[in-house]
């Protein structure tokens, strides 16, 4: 069952109870991968494994997320500040326990190409955020290999 989490802002990516944080360095420049993020968002579908829909709501505003597995998700666009910061946060979704959420995808130059740095902020009941820290490894593991997909795909 869907249910609405509690609406942060864009320094909740700094400041909530569970943050796990992966980076990881890519040859794409810093626009080509903004672009991917924020404007493509059809385009995670091709790149970000877990990723079976997604798609811009209200005009980019928005964005809804389903991932394999049946996890769905209702975002609001906190932050789209080319080519540094891509952000947003969860508003509704169906996984239990969770009672706020929001990403940060932040991106710097590094060489010709790009540190990327994603931060996944949450807070939820206990259970909830003990899960959400045993699955750091995994979770961790879908990054990289999403960031590595996305930039052979900006390769190509």
């Amino acid at each position: 069952m869907a249910h609405r989490l509690r609406p942060v802002g864009h320094g909740f990516a700094g400041s909530a109870p569970v943050r796990l944080v992966f980076g990881r360095e890519v040859s794409a420049a810093p626009g080509r991968v903004f672009r991917a993020l924020a404007e493509d968002v059809t385009g995670w579908t091709e790149w970000f494994g877990p990723v079976t829909l997604a798609r811009p709501l209200d005009g980019g505003a928005g964005r809804e997320i389903r991932l394999r597995g049946g996890a769905r998700f209702r975002e609001t666009v906190l932050v789209t500040r080319a080519p540094e910061v891509y952000a947003y946060r969860v508003d509704v979704t169906n996984v239990p326990g969770a009672r706020a959420m929001a990403e940060e995808w932040r991106l710097t130059p590094a060489g010709t190409g790009t540190r990327v740095r994603w931060t996944m902020a949450a807070d939820g009941t206990a259970p909830f955020r003990l899960a959400l820290v045993a699955a750091r490894p995994g979770l961790g593991l879908t990054f990289r290999d999403a960031v590595t997909s996305l930039d052979r795909r900006l390769a190509g």
